[in-house]
């Protein structure tokens, strides 16, 4: 016997405006024990029931594949034989070609084929649809299943309170998120929908559109050590439509050397020059950094080094780091999607912060107004948060806040759609860039993107011009600023666009088609 949950009660008894009555809850897992008889086989080709259809007051319901259920006693049948172990069920009713039971505790049940699983009223419609608000609709249902009232300024869940809440004059369900906005005027976004005590955090109102300044759309990666001349390469990129170019580079002085060329050839061009800071937690030697002072000192003096040397060739604008927050020293277990800030390591987090604030602080000493990028990837807001709010994974705060001018992220096509990206790897899936527009109110890149190396050239071309389609469909409401194909060239057909100057020509033509029929307006 399933444990019995009455949230569907329970809400009936807080909110006075909830409109679908408690029928009692009963039922069960368990088998079908339907013997299967020839003359019950035959009944599939009798007629459905209407959608809806429910006993009481009808007497027998037949589903889509012709099998007749029946109540007697408080107990189930199918085709005349007990379907699972049920009881005290009070009613059947079929929706959308699955049954349901209810019983005298107001849980539903559905029959999956093989047992009963706890679900919810089938009548209440299944999740809410994109920009439900609280109070205009009774409820919310999120993609969980779970169940959002808000209920004199008090938002509850499944009948529970969620964090502390009150004075609440709106609750609205947006891009798989739950947010909330008091009667003074500030949103805040529920970070963990299945956490009773999870934080709310403040943002904007996330349906506000929000389209950064043309003219950097289209993008491309590449290496600083590529045998092309900076001359070549300001070719390649300006025939694949391209105006940015993103590359990393460390204080080495050979790496500064060809990337300063690089930027002039850029700079003479019109085309703008991302540059990657290609420092971390870790020091010349690969050895971790001793403390989070240590590693700001020393990614400090790396930073200034690079943007003293860049500076005067037009470069203004810097990535600082490289998924840091995917090394092995500071997640967890790279199989978690980074939606929790528990996801990531607690010891070495003051590290990785020092890292990216000395980036950062060394890039503004020598250019107070350049743009700099803090990178993500898979769906790390639980970093991005905990940086943003001065907070340490273990939830400890009162560090350091981090703010970055731009919020970058990677998206390959295992970590998913990142406009429905896996919020624990598995679970309810969330718009990633609607959630960072509205959180950090920054323009947003996706500074590397791409399929696995193992496709097909027909299966990438494919990739490219949906991926493409998305992101330029989504440019000027979600505030995404450029979107940076991860590579021109990496010496084979796995990831790069062309080999040695020649197109990877279904790639190449899938891309170059799409920019040349979509401008960066």
């Amino acid at each position: 016997m399933l444990k019995r949950r009455q949230f569907i009660s329970g809400l009936a008894a807080i909110g006075g405006s909830y409109l679908l009555s408690a029928c009692g809850g009963g039922g069960a897992d368990g088998g079908d024990n339907s013997s299967g008889s020839a003359a019950t086989e035959a009944k599939a080709h009798a007629a459905a029931s209407a959608n809806g259809t429910a006993i009481p007051p009808a007497s027998s319901i037949t589903d889509s594949t012709g099998a007749v259920w029946t109540l007697s006693g408080g107990v189930v049948y199918r085709n005349g034989a007990k379907a699972g172990n049920t009881y005290n069920v009070t009613l059947i009713s079929y929706y959308g070609n699955t049954i349901y039971s209810c019983g005298t505790g107001g849980q539903y049940y559905a029959w999956n084929g093989s047992g009963w699983v706890a679900s919810l009223d089938p009548r209440m419609g299944g999740t809410s649809a994109e920009g439900t608000t609280l109070p205009a609709s009774p409820y919310i249902i999120d993609r969980a299943n779970d169940v959002w009232t808000l209920v004199n300024g008090v938002v509850y869940r499944n009948g529970a309170t969620v964090g502390n809440t009150y004075n609440v004059s709106l609750v609205l369900w947006y891009g798989g998120k739950i947010w909330l906005c008091g009667t003074g005027g500030q949103f805040y976004v529920n970070v963990d929908q299945r956490n009773l005590k999870a934080q709310w955090l403040p943002s904007s109102d996330p349906r506000i559109a929000a389209a950064p300044a043309a003219g950097m759309f289209y993008g491309v990666n590449g290496h600083f050590d590529y045998t092309y001349t900076p001359a070549q390469l300001v070719s390649l990129v300006k025939g694949m439509g391209c105006t940015t170019y993103r590359v990393g580079c460390t204080a080495q002085p050979n790496q500064i050397y060809a990337v300063t060329k690089i930027a002039q050839a850029f700079q003479s061009a019109g085309l703008k020059l991302f540059v990657l800071i290609n420092q971390g937690v870790t020091d010349a030697n690969g050895r971790l950094y001793a403390n989070e002072v240590a590693a700001y000192l020393d990614n400090m003096a790396g930073a200034k080094t690079i943007a003293t040397a860049l500076a005067p060739y037009g470069v203004t604008m810097y990535e600082c780091g490289n998924e840091l927050t995917r090394q092995d020293a500071t997640v967890v277990d790279f199989s978690y999607a980074g939606a929790l800030a528990v996801d990531f390591n607690n010891t070495n987090w003051p590290i990785m912060r020092g890292a990216m604030r000395g980036m950062i602080d060394g890039v503004k000493s020598i250019q107070p107004t350049a743009k700099c990028g803090i990178n993500f990837c898979v769906a790390d807001i639980g970093a991005a948060d905990a940086l943003w709010e001065g907070m340490q994974p273990d939830g400890t705060s009162g560090h350091q806040p981090l703010r970055w001018d731009i919020t970058t992220w990677h998206n390959y096509a295992a970590y998913g759609d990142i406009f429905a990206i896996g919020s624990d790897g598995k679970g309810p899936a969330f718009d990633l860039p609607t959630y960072c527009k509205a959180r950090y109110g920054v323009p947003f890149m996706i500074t590397e993107w791409n399929t696995g190396p193992e496709e097909t050239e027909s299966f990438r071309a494919s990739y490219i011009t949906s991926q493409l389609t998305e992101f330029y469909a989504a440019r000027k409401t979600h505030n995404i600023q450029s979107v940076m194909y991860y590579v021109l060239d990496s010496g084979n057909n796995t990831y790069g666009i062309m080999i040695n100057g020649t197109p990877i020509s279904q790639p190449y033509n899938a891309f170059t088609a799409f920019t040349s029929a979509h401008p960066d307006n």
